[in-house]
């Protein structure tokens, strides 16, 4: 169970994402949309797993590993805004988040 600080942090990181996935689309997410949904931080603080939803895209493992690729550029934008709400950045890891397409997949069993 995830303590009050680690929720707010989780909480900070996955805005702050979102507004750099949306302003760098082009160049880390290759012009798809991606979409932070769920950020999971260790109780040290010193990890986060960031689970990611593409839109838009022919291939989503393909975008997936251009973010992780460029996983220690995100960070230091991510650094550089969160700054004076976090001592230390934590470490980024990046997840694809297949819920979507589980739903959808399940949805179309029922049909």
């Amino acid at each position: 169970m995830a303590s009050i600080r680690q929720e707010k942090i989780a909480g900070v990181i996955q805005k702050e994402l979102s507004l750099i996935f949306q302003k760098e689309a082009r160049t880390i997410c290759m012009g798809a949309m991606v979409s932070v949904t769920i950020v999971r931080v260790s109780p040290d603080m010193g990890t986060a797993k960031i689970y990611l939803s593409v839109f838009g895209a022919k291939e989503n493992e393909e975008v997936l590993k251009n973010v992780q690729e460029n996983g220690r550029q995100v960070r230091h934008i991510l650094a550089q805004v969160v700054k004076n709400q976090l001592r230390k950045t934590p470490e980024l890891t990046f997840f694809l988040d297949d819920s979507y397409d589980y739903a959808r997949n399940i949805d179309e069993l029922l049909k």
